[in-house]
């Protein structure tokens, strides 16, 4: 049964609600990883079909160090208006305005959230801090909008609290949430997703997750200082996504490696998470009688980025190359039609070319009765909480974990 405490796991106080809190930015900062992988992402040589007339009016949180309120297309897609936004930093609130075209601006998430229906508002976009996004979803929830949210859903132990809270919202409302997982929409991954979904790859067995970012010795600027000292398994979703965005399952039990590192931001674990571990190993058990290995890692330099690949009882299928075993032909029409092609004049972006179709999964969500989005609320939590777990589990040695279920 859902409840506050079958997700606490030995106790959690109830996170304040956050502000709309952004990292501010910072002279010279290089590009954040994934975000220079622009060169990928289009599988369909569908022409764009209009789907609706009407256009969602939609307000923006947060455009940050990396800019990202502005660069999920929200601004170029047609059927929707941006009408408001928002950062604490009056200096990044201007530019994510000149860049949305909005009419609009408030000082706060709160603030735009509170004007919604003055703004006659019908959907938020969270991109803030990760401490944030989930008190800001519930409390646009129980606005009556319906929210994206960047990730991941929920932050750590302690909004384990906010799970239940999140779901009646949603319920409430009636209204869409989701997480922008970008894994959902990479390429290699909505080939998965369509061979699986398809019986082409037969009996999920296994599936693989990787997410190598790089931390450096400087570590990575964040509002507040939430980044520092992270533990990898609290930012679990552009690894854990190459299954539960593939399979739409859950996992359901996990033993977690947890690995000791000298980077200065965790070393001795002195930092505000109380955390030694700057990667993490998770071997999880999942709810279709498989299993996967979702790794996540700060302190491996040289290759970065999300990978992953997915084996069933027919075949397989992943990042690197395709080793699905035969039926060549029947891959490339099952890609081909997997993804709804975007308007023309909206650049799918970084990520892997992510960030476009994941905008326009939760407009098409929004506008075309009976279209599920592909990370929904299900999917968006049973991507997050089990990293939560994966990372308790590394603190207890790896002691094995079983994984609440929504």
């Amino acid at each position: 049964m859902l409840n506050r405490r079958s997700f606490i796991g030995g106790g959690s106080a109830l996170l304040a609600v956050a502000g709309c809190k952004t990292a501010a930015n910072t002279a010279n900062q290089e590009v954040m990883q994934g975000f220079d992988e622009t060169a990928v992402g289009k599988l369909s040589n569908t022409v764009w079909t209009p789907f609706s007339d009407k256009k969602v009016r939609v307000g923006i949180a947060g455009e940050g160090v990396c800019s990202f309120g502005s660069a999920f297309a929200y601004q170029t897609h047609p059927n929707v208006e941006v009408v408001s936004v928002t950062d604490l930093d009056p200096a990044r609130c201007k530019l994510l305005q000149e860049r949305t075209k909005a009419k609009k601006t408030y000082p706060s998430c709160e603030e735009l959230i509170k004007n919604a229906a003055a703004d006659k508002l019908e959907a938020l976009y969270i991109a803030t801090d990760a401490p944030s996004h989930a008190p800001l979803a519930i409390m646009a929830l129980e606005h009556g909008l319906h929210v994206a949210s960047a990730v991941p859903a929920i932050f750590g132990k302690d909004q384990l609290d906010l799970v239940p809270k999140i779901i009646d919202a949603a319920k409430k409302s009636g209204k869409i949430y989701m997480m922008n997982e970008t894994t959902a929409f990479r390429p290699e991954c909505v080939a998965m997703r369509s061979l699986f979904e398809g019986g082409a790859l037969g009996k999920h067995v296994y599936t693989e997750g990787e997410y190598f970012h790089y931390w450096g010795n400087d570590g990575i600027q964040s509002y507040k200082g939430w980044r520092n000292g992270l533990p990898p398994q609290y930012y679990p979703t552009h690894s854990n996504g190459f299954y539960t965005c593939t399979t739409h399952g859950s996992f359901t039990e996990v033993s977690c490696i947890g690995i000791v590192s000298d980077l200065p931001d965790f070393k001795g674990a002195k930092n505000p998470h109380n955390n030694p571990f700057a990667s993490e190993v998770a071997l999880f058990k999942t709810s279709d009688g498989g299993a996967a290995r979702m790794a996540v890692m700060w302190d491996a330099p040289g290759y970065h980025g999300e990978t992953g690949r997915i084996n069933g009882t027919k075949g397989s299928y992943g990042t690197y190359s395709s080793v699905y075993t035969g039926m060549e032909k029947e891959l490339a029409k099952t890609v081909e039609k997997a993804k709804n092609p975007l308007p023309p004049g909206v650049d799918a972006g970084a990520h892997g070319g992510s960030h476009a179709y994941l905008t326009d999964d939760f407009i098409r969500g929004i506008l075309i009765s009976g279209h599920k989005v592909c990370c929904d609320i299900k999917t968006s939590l049973d991507t997050t909480i089990s990293g939560v777990y994966a990372h308790m589990s590394a603190l207890k040695g790896g002691e094995n974990l079983k994984i609440p279920q929504i």
